[in-house]
């Protein structure tokens, strides 16, 4: 439903833009890209997934118990009465079902898990759809869509992505909040003015000085690597002659052990 009100936007957009000579601005957001560099979200994600753990290591638990209480009816069977057994085999019923409606309670459609994953992700989609608000005005953006949303999406240019503005958008909300000096909040409005051609340029030169510091990383590394052979190069020669002369000395103390062994053997013979 979602994909085909889009392709029909698409499709009305693009015609009125062709029958009225205008350019049709239109942009997306990703929305998993923003919910991975938002660290409010990561880390309550984090959490989520502790209890998830918890949740599942206490089903297996109690999975394990119920098939215990499976395998000792099994094998006192032919002891026990047909009433026993009955009451045995209802008890283990009993202890199934609870257990399923544990796993729903936890895992099911409208279960904590989902439950909790949509109260994390609420608050971060209304700061992008206000965001996705303000930049579409201010820029005169036709359509913005989600790109991690049910639709397909064959081809997106990078130009049209407005995920990094959408998330700069957040930040800056963020640190609003934050401000206490008239002079930090004129500060943030001059930075929160920048154009859409500032922005790319800014991008290019943040791109450009991202790719300067893994050059500078790499050389470092290289000359760290070389640094590293050439100090494990003279220890291996440092080993290497202390080697010889331990050598060189027990080979000149053998030398004067048998000197004087045979020394002696010749006074005891004259």
């Amino acid at each position: 439903m979602k994909k085909s009100i889009l392709i029909l936007a698409l499709v009305m957009l693009t015609g009125f833009a062709v029958q009225a000579q205008q350019t049709v601005r239109i942009g997306y957001v990703d929305m998993e890209y923003i919910l991975e560099n938002v660290p409010e979200y990561q880390e309550a994600s984090a959490q989520l997934e502790k209890k998830v753990q918890q949740w599942k290591q206490e089903i297996e638990k109690e999975m394990t118990r119920i098939e215990n209480m499976k395998q000792e009816l099994a094998n006192e069977r032919p002891l026990l009465t047909s009433e026993l057994i009955a009451d045995r085999e209802d008890e283990i019923r009993f202890e199934e079902k609870k257990i399923l409606d544990y796993q729903q309670k936890r895992f099911g459609p409208n279960g904590d898990l989902i439950t909790q994953k949509l109260q994390l992700v609420k608050p971060i989609q209304d700061q992008v759809f206000v965001a996705v608000q303000e930049i579409a005005k201010a820029r005169n953006y036709d359509l913005i869509f989600d790109k991690s949303a049910d639709v397909v999406t064959l081809y997106a240019a990078e130009r049209l992505d407005v995920s990094d503005q959408v998330l700069r958008s957040i930040t800056r909300a963020s640190n609003r909040e934050e401000l206490e000096t008239r002079q930090e909040k004129r500060e943030l409005i001059r930075a929160e003015s920048k154009t859409a051609e500032e922005d790319a340029v800014l991008s290019e030169r943040e791109q450009l000085q991202e790719q300067r510091k893994k050059e500078r990383e790499a050389l470092l590394e290289e000359r760290r690597k070389t640094r590293d052979s050439i100090r494990a190069a003279k220890q291996a020669e440092a080993e290497r002659r202390k080697a010889e002369i331990l050598k060189e000395r027990e080979r000149k103390k053998d030398s004067v052990a048998k000197a004087r062994e045979e020394k002696q053997n010749n006074k005891e013979n004259n």
